[in-house]
C-alpha cells in the first residue's frame, strides 16, 4: 500500500483530530491488518482517529460484488455507504434493513458500530441482517458467519478491533417502493410523547424533541412515522452546502429557542401525511454538505444514550437538565428501541438494549462537556450506556461497567489482534484493549 505522510483528519464532531499516514487502496489483497481501518469518518469522536500512527481508508473499495434478486442477499466492499445502497437498491424493491441517520456512513463502519436505525423496535440493529463478514487479520483472511460465535460477538459492534472488515454479506429487506408516506404529528409533552412512540406500530418511528422547552412542554416535539411506498417523486431539491465554520453565537440559546419553536409548529395541530424520498426521511441532513461546520471551528459533541424502559423518568430528569442548561442545539432526538430480534443482541459492544435513547447535540464548550459529564452518570445511574459512534468524553470505568459483556470481547480482540495494531485513539483513551 502506498502511503500519503502527515495527514491531518478529524471525526464528524470535528472537536478532536488526529495526524498520521493513510493509505487508500483499492484492492483487497494489498491490504495488510497492520493499522485500523477508517471510512467516511462519521462516527462523531475519536473512534476513527489513530493520532501518530497510520490509518487504512476503505472509502475506495465500494464495489458490489453479488446480488440474489430473489432472496435480495447483497455481498459489497466494506467501503460503499449505504446511501448508495438505497439509492441503488430502493427502485429495484429492496432496502438496507437498517440504516443510521447519515447515508455517509460505510457497510464496514456500520458493522464495527452496529448501527441501529428508524425501525429498531422492529427490526433489531445492522448486524442481524449480515449473514457474513470477511476479515483481514495480519495478512491472512478469513470469512466469519454468526456460526463463528464469539469472534462474530466480537466484530458485530467490536469498534474494528478484531480485523479490517473487507466485504460482508447483507440480507436486504423487501419495500414497496423507493418513496416512504409519513405521518407527522405533535407530542405536546413528555408524557405524549412516550405514549406515541410506545403505541406506534409503524415500519420507522422517530422523533424530534425541542431540547429547549421547560415547564409544562418539556419533552415537546414531533413524532414522525414511515411507511414504504410507490408514489410520484417530488420535485428534487439542491443539495445545501456550509461554506465556512459558523460564528460563535450562530447557535446561541435564544437563537435556537426561537429556531424549535418555529420548527415544532411546521406540523399542523391536527398533523399531516406528506410523501419523501427515501433519501429524505432516512437521512435529512444528508442534503446539507458540511453541516458541521454550524457548531463553529470547535467543533461539537454528541451525547446519545440508551436507558431501560423502566428508566424513562430518568431520561426525563436528563431532559430538563440539558432544557435548563441553554447548551442544546436544535439537533435532538428521541427513539423507542426493541429487545432486538430474537430478544438478543448482535454483539459484545453493541449498544441498542430495549429502552429509550436520546440523542443530542452540544457545541464544544467547558459548560457543555460539564454538563455531558453529568448525563453520563445519570445514565450509568438507571443502568443504560452510552453509544461509542458518538462519544468523545468517557472514561474506561464508565464505559466499562455499561457493557457487561465487554470481558468477553476484549479477551477476543487481544487474541485477534494480538499486538494492537488495530488499535484507536479511542480504545487507548478508554483503555479498551487491556484485560482487566
Amino acid at each position: 500500500m502506498i502511503w500519503a505522510k502527515d495527514q491531518t483528519y478529524s471525526g464528524w464532531g470535528r472537536a478532536l483530530s488526529a495526524t498520521g499516514d493513510i493509505a487508500r487502496p483499492v484492492e483487497t489483497a494489498t491490504i495488510t491488518a497492520n493499522a485500523p481501518a477508517i471510512g467516511n469518518r462519521r462516527s462523531y469522536g475519536d473512534a476513527p482517529l489513530n493520532n501518530g500512527g497510520k490509518a487504512i481508508d476503505m472509502t475506495r473499495l465500494d464495489r458490489i460484488d453479488a446480488f440474489d434478486r430473489e432472496t435480495g442477499l447483497l455481498t459489497v466492499q466494506a467501503g460503499i455507504t449505504l446511501g448508495e445502497l438505497t439509492r441503488i437498491f430502493a427502485p429495484q424493491g429492496w432496502l438496507p434493513a437498517v440504516v443510521p441517520g447519515t447515508g455517509f456512513a460505510t457497510v464496514g463502519g456500520a458493522i464495527a458500530m452496529d448501527v441501529h436505525g428508524k425501525n429498531h423496535h422492529h427490526a433489531g440493529s445492522f448486524c442481524q441482517h449480515v449473514t457474513s463478514i470477511t476479515l483481514i487479520q495480519g495478512d491472512t483472511t478469513h470469512k466469519i458467519t454468526p456460526k463463528s460465535a464469539a469472534l462474530w460477538k466480537a466484530t458485530c459492534g467490536g469498534l474494528g478491533q478484531t480485523g479490517i472488515i473487507s466485504q460482508a454479506t447483507l440480507q436486504l429487506t423487501p419495500t414497496k417502493g423507493d418513496m416512504m408516506l409519513v405521518t407527522e404529528q405533535r407530542a405536546t409533552d413528555w408524557d405524549h410523547r412516550v405514549a406515541l412512540l410506545d403505541g406506534s406500530d409503524a415500519q420507522y418511528t422517530v422523533g424530534w424533541i425541542d431540547a429547549t422547552a421547560t415547564g409544562a412542554a418539556l419533552g415537546r416535539g414531533i413524532i414522525e412515522e414511515g411507511e414504504t411506498c410507490r408514489g410520484l417523486r417530488p420535485t428534487p431539491r439542491g443539495t445545501k452546502k456550509i461554506p465556512f465554520n459558523a460564528p460563535h453565537w450562530a447557535l446561541s440559546s435564544p437563537i435556537v429557542k426561537a429556531f424549535n419553536a418555529t420548527y415544532y409548529r411546521r406540523v399542523p395541530k391536527s398533523g399531516r401525511t406528506i410523501v419523501r424520498t427515501a433519501q429524505d426521511f432516512f437521512f435529512p441532513l444528508d442534503k446539507i454538505d458540511d453541516w458541521n461546520k454550524l457548531y463553529g471551528k470547535r467543533g461539537f459533541h454528541q451525547f446519545q444514550c440508551v436507558v431501560p424502559l423502566d428508566q424513562s423518568h430518568a431520561l426525563r430528569d436528563m431532559m430538563q437538565t440539558i432544557a435548563e442548561s441553554g447548551l442544546a442545539s436544535p439537533l435532538a432526538v428521541l427513539k423507542r428501541m426493541g429487545p432486538g430480534l430474537d430478544g438478543d443482541r448482535a454483539g459484545y459492544m453493541s449498544f441498542p438494549i430495549e429502552g429509550y435513547t436520546l440523542a443530542v447535540d452540544f457545541p464544544n464548550r467547558p459548560a457543555a462537556r460539564n454538563l455531558i459529564a453529568r448525563l453520563e452518570s445519570a445514565t450509568l445511574a438507571a443502568g443504560g450506556r452510552l453509544y461509542l459512534a458518538k462519544d468523545a468524553l468517557s472514561t474506561g470505568t464508565a464505559i466499562k461497567s455499561m457493557y457487561p459483556d465487554y470481558p468477553k470481547w476484549a479477551r477476543v480482540a487481544a487474541k485477534a489482534d494480538p499486538d494492537g495494531a488495530l488499535q484507536t485513539d479511542m480504545t487507548r483513551r478508554l483503555d479498551l484493549r487491556t484485560q482487566k
